[in-house]
């Protein structure tokens, strides 16, 4: 760096310093969800399974939660997004799916909106598969068969609509489409086609798409490096990593299943993507890097059939065809497997509390821990077939089973909203005008400390011949005597 470079360098530095002092600031308004307990999408608004709430576990041990209500919404495998105390979520009667909007305290229906669907595709299991996705005040939803709606979230209105399968021409997997609706930005992607679609989440309206092959039966998972925003999307035999933005595809990884059953999210921390499935195929853990993904190690020890792990704290927990296992993320060792639960289970975690619906509809409470599996409660809360992950939020447990019954179990105290902030207008008196030789001296300390004399000296002399005046002239002149 140059004599002129360095000054100009200190000007600029001073100006900028000097304008921001002087500046006014004006109302801005604290990102953030409307409420802390919120829930607005399949995993949770962290897209990873993880709710903030805390204190819930102390009212439970204290007092067993009561039963606030239960509702018959349809069959399906549809979870529950909650916000602002509405409830959404989706179930089939046999001929229609139903999207329904109820009173999270009491279950009341607020509204619904239904619309032609049959009950199951080629391969069974009926009802919807996806979650409600809420994001500000539109509801985004998607049927087995790719027909989405964007509704009002206070009303139920239909904003727009479309059958993207049919407009892609795309595949329908065995088991029909699974991925629920993510949005990112502006964007709403879906897992349907070759490695997704994206939708204008205003209008409907195709922003990027990659082709009609065979979709897996995850959700997208966004994720940003380098201030760079990309999607991890499962299709039917691989993992592919695109530009969240146009779609662009960068890295793909093989991932071949029996059934070409890739349904468990892909886990995300830093450039490091944890997959896993079922069929004797097992799990990998990959980077990506320089925009290609590559293998870290790949082995057997977790075989997520459909439900997710969640990543805690440096450990996956998660279902295997052997039982209940943590998993060091970093390593892949097996800190313990617990027998005694189904595959197909399910889990969140909330305040290092594993919030666990077992296959048979037990709901069971355990500590999120690699020292070993500790179990702090359970309850017999549903019959059936319960697939669906259970959800807290607001000091309520949603629990749903495939045959319809939604159930809403009290266990805390509803806690206080957090609402955003608005910052009150504080204008600042602006400072005293910077002497431009002080930022000069302090430039020309830092090249003696870095042993460039000849810089120093050089800035030393300027100060002492264009900054006469200035009470750091006579700093400058004793510091160029100290070092000749």
């Amino acid at each position: 760096m140059d004599f002129f470079t360095s000054t100009t360098i200190c000007r600029r530095l001073l100006a900028s310093v000097a304008i921001a002092a002087a500046t006014v600031t004006f109302p801005l308004l604290t990102a953030g969800r409307a409420g802390a307990a919120d829930w607005p999408n399949w995993r949770g608004p962290n897209h990873n399974g993880i709710s903030d709430e805390k204190g819930w576990m102390e009212a439970w041990l204290k007092k067993e939660p009561e039963v606030l209500w239960e509702k018959s919404v349809g069959v399906g495998y549809s979870s529950v997004a909650v916000v602002d105390d509405r409830v959404y979520t989706m179930g089939n009667d046999g001929r229609s799916d139903t999207i329904w909007c109820l009173n999270a305290d009491t279950g009341e229906e607020i509204w619904k909106k239904s619309y032609s669907c049959p009950k199951a595709t080629k391969g069974g299991y009926p009802g919807p598969r996806a979650t409600p996705t809420v994001d500000g005040k539109y509801v985004f939803t998607v049927s087995h068969i790719g027909q989405v709606f964007c509704l009002n979230a206070e009303s139920g209105e239909v904003v727009w609509k479309k059958n993207v399968q049919k407009e892609l021409r795309a595949v329908i997997p065995q088991w029909g489409f699974a991925g629920s609706p993510r949005v990112t930005g502006k964007l709403v992607i879906l897992n349907i086609g070759s490695a997704g679609v994206a939708l204008d989440k205003a209008s409907g309206k195709i922003v990027w798409k990659t082709g009609g092959g065979l979709a897996g039966y995850a959700t997208a998972v966004p994720f940003e490096l380098g201030r760079r925003k990309y999607a991890a999307i499962f299709n039917g035999t691989s993992l592919a990593v695109l530009n969240a933005t146009n779609g662009k595809e960068l890295a793909r990884y093989p991932w071949k299943t029996k059934h070409d059953v890739n349904a468990a999210d892909p886990i995300i921390s830093g450039d490091k993507i944890f997959i896993s499935s079922n069929y004797g195929v097992g799990c990998a853990l990959l980077q990506f890097s320089g925009g290609k993904l590559s293998v870290i190690r790949r082995n057997k020890e977790m075989r997520n059939h459909f439900n997710s792990c969640v990543l805690w704290k440096g450990n996956l927990y998660g279902f295997d065809k052997s039982g209940f296992k943590c998993l060091d993320f970093a390593t892949g060792d097996v800190k313990w497997s617990q027998r005694g639960f189904g595959r197909q289970s399910s889990l969140m975690i909330a305040d290092g509390k594993m919030i666990i619906m077992e296959q048979r509809g037990t709901l069971v409470i355990a500590e999120a821990s690699p020292n070993g599996y500790k179990e702090l409660a359970r309850r017999k809360v549903l019959s059936g077939t319960c697939w669906t992950v259970p959800v807290l939020s607001g000091g309520r447990i949603f629990g749903r089973s495939h045959q319809g019954k939604l159930i809403c179990l009290k266990v805390a105290p509803k806690p206080p909203r957090v609402k955003p902030k608005v910052n009150p207008v504080v204008k600042k008196t602006p400072p005293e005008r910077s002497d431009p030789a002080e930022a000069k001296l302090g430039l020309a300390k830092s090249y003696l400390a870095a042993g460039l004399k000849e810089k120093a000296k050089t800035l030393l002399t300027d100060i002492i011949e264009n900054h006469k005046d200035s009470r750091y002239a006579r700093d400058a002149t004793k510091l160029l005597e100290s070092i000749k």
